[in-house]
């Protein structure tokens, strides 16, 4: 061995001594999972890095600045297709090899918890955390807007009327409840 390769090693190890001494640290005892933040992290920024160049490959301009009306559609349709994601009844199957199921939380929404293995736990965390999927699908939703504009308003728009509709129908509960005094 090489008095480089002694001296990467030697380098390496104390890296790897540093970041382990600041995570037992930053956790003050609790199991926090900081090198599966840091792969979800690293894997975000390769998904980004990777749409970026295909917008850039494409040749489409990239507008100075998003309109008004495209900001709302991608709001409520992150916003539903997170929920949907990660809440869903429907899309558990897709969650399941991460989480745990506890129980129904709200109309055709499930509380599930991430198993607690290593690796499971991180992407357990963000199969069923709306707020951490709406990054995924915000992201995606923009970079669907630049490449194919017309079929990513139309998918917009459906998750829109969805949300739409799932409104109406949390209303319509509530007032038939409050109409035959059922709580």
């Amino acid at each position: 061995m090489g008095a480089a390769t002694m001296a990467d090693s030697r380098l390496a190890r104390r890296l790897r001594g540093a970041l382990q001494r600041t995570g037992r640290a930053y956790a003050a005892g609790h199991d926090r999972p900081l090198g599966g933040y840091l792969a979800a992290m690293t894997g975000f920024t390769a998904f980004t890095a990777a749409w970026a160049t295909a917008v850039r490959r494409s040749g489409r301009p990239l507008p100075e600045r998003p309109e008004p009306w495209d900001v709302v559609l991608t709001s409520v349709a992150t916003f539903r297709l997170s929920r949907l994601l990660s809440k869903a009844s429907v899309t558990s199957p897709l969650r399941a090899p991460f989480t745990r199921y506890v129980g129904p939380q709200g109309p055709a929404e499930l509380h599930e918890e991430a198993q607690p293995e290593s690796g499971k736990h991180t992407v357990g965390e963000l199969a069923t955390c709306p707020f951490c999927m709406s990054v995924w699908v915000a992201s995606a939703l923009t970079a669907g807007q630049v490449l194919w504009p017309r079929a990513t308003r139309t998918a917009m728009g459906t998750l829109t009327a969805l949300a739409g509709a799932d409104t109406l129908q949390l209303a319509y509960g509530a007032l038939m409840d409050r109409a035959t005094g059922e709580d």
